[in-house]
């Protein structure tokens, strides 16, 4: 049982467990079963032992007197708390099943961006780790040896030549501290931008960046303006909505600058004015007059909601031309690298043997 305990602990939850623990507990609620009942049948089909340990302890709440809010509550890394504030909501209005119906739907918009993301990431991503291997391979086992192959020719060596002779004698003597080194480095670099001092600055650098900023703005802004739309539909109060909305974003700029509008909604803001000010220029004008055209007409949500299917289409096309886009850049790359690395070889021995015939 220990065993199991530790498992359990350690093991996360995932993000398609609970876009189909709401889509089927919102289709057995419609079919007239009790969320008892629906939550008895989803632990026994859960696949994940950590998710149906979960769904096991709430049943045990829920059959104990509790609500399915509290009893979800108690595990914040399996449900954040927009997914809880929608049930929370649904359970006191009697409208549970279209809240769930409708978070299942946006769960898995937000699946689809995150496997967009991962899609124009993974290509790219291959082809550098490849690179990779087997430039490291090339450079501490093959170059190495070219050393004192080059070294008996008699012959004035090539540019390209001398600097692959440069290369191959400092990854033969330095080149496990070079890769041990690179490593390190690496390591240490990841460690420095996710730590608590670093990471605000870190995230601001990257949204700064020329063409990766406006893309990870994008998603910000997409997950923003749906979720917020999503929690305004469902009679949460706007300023509990942002705060919430804040918590589901990742980018630490975005998270603390929902905070500080929703402190100056407040204090009497509306949120368009306050997202025009220039603190919060991440906000592009778009939002904003979109959100005061929302705010004037009192469908708030419908406007918030057209935006993040508008965010959602340029992360769409992004990734798409990403995708497009590198590829011949890469393969460009890597043409380059041998065609260098095969002059650099073939030049002298063609000198050599045109030595050798006259």
């Amino acid at each position: 049982m220990k065993l199991n305990t530790e498992i359990h602990v350690f093991s996360r939850v995932r993000f398609l467990d609970i876009l189909l623990f709401a889509k089927h507990l919102a289709v057995m609620i419609r079919s007239g079963i009790t969320v008892s009942e629906a939550l008895e049948i989803l632990t026994a089909e859960a696949r994940s032992a950590k998710f149906r340990h979960i769904l096991s302890q709430v049943l045990s709440d829920v059959r104990n007197g509790a609500s399915l809010a509290d009893a979800l509550g108690k595990h914040p890394r399996a449900f954040d708390e927009m997914f809880l504030s929608l049930v929370s909501i649904g359970e006191a209005s009697g409208t549970l099943r279209e809240n769930l119906e409708f978070l299942a739907l946006q769960l898995a918009k937000e699946r689809s961006i995150r496997q967009k993301i991962r899609g124009a990431m993974l290509y790219p991503l291959i082809v550098f780790v490849a690179t990779t291997v087997m430039g490291g391979f090339i450079a501490l086992f093959v170059l190495p040896q070219l050393v004192d192959f080059f070294a008996a020719f008699e012959v004035e060596l090539p540019l390209a030549t001398r600097i692959l002779l440069f290369v191959a004698n400092l990854m033969k003597n330095y080149g496990v501290f070079i890769v041990a080194g690179a490593v390190l480095v690496f390591v240490l670099f990841l460690l420095t931008v996710r730590s608590r001092p670093v990471k605000p600055l870190w995230h601001r650098f990257l949204l700064s960046l020329p063409i990766v900023g406006r893309f990870l703005a994008d998603v910000q802004l997409a997950r923003f303006t749906r979720n917020f739309g999503i929690l305004l539909r469902s009679a949460v109060p706007v300023v509990k909505g942002l705060e919430v909305t804040a918590g589901t974003l990742s980018n630490l700029k975005f998270r603390s600058d929902l905070l500080a509008v929703a402190d100056l909604l407040a204090r009497g803001t509306s949120i368009a004015d306050a997202l025009s000010d220039e603190r919060f220029s991440e906000f592009p004008p778009l939002v904003s007059k979109m959100i005061l055209v929302g705010e004037r007409t009192g469908r708030l949500h419908e406007v918030l909601l057209y935006l993040g299917d508008f965010y959602e289409e340029e992360i769409d096309t992004f990734t798409k031309n990403l995708t497009t886009t590198l590829e011949p850049l890469l393969l460009l790359g890597i043409g380059l690298i041998v065609a260098f690395v095969a002059l650099a070889i073939i030049s002298p021995i063609y000198e050599l043997t045109g030595s050798i015939s006259r």
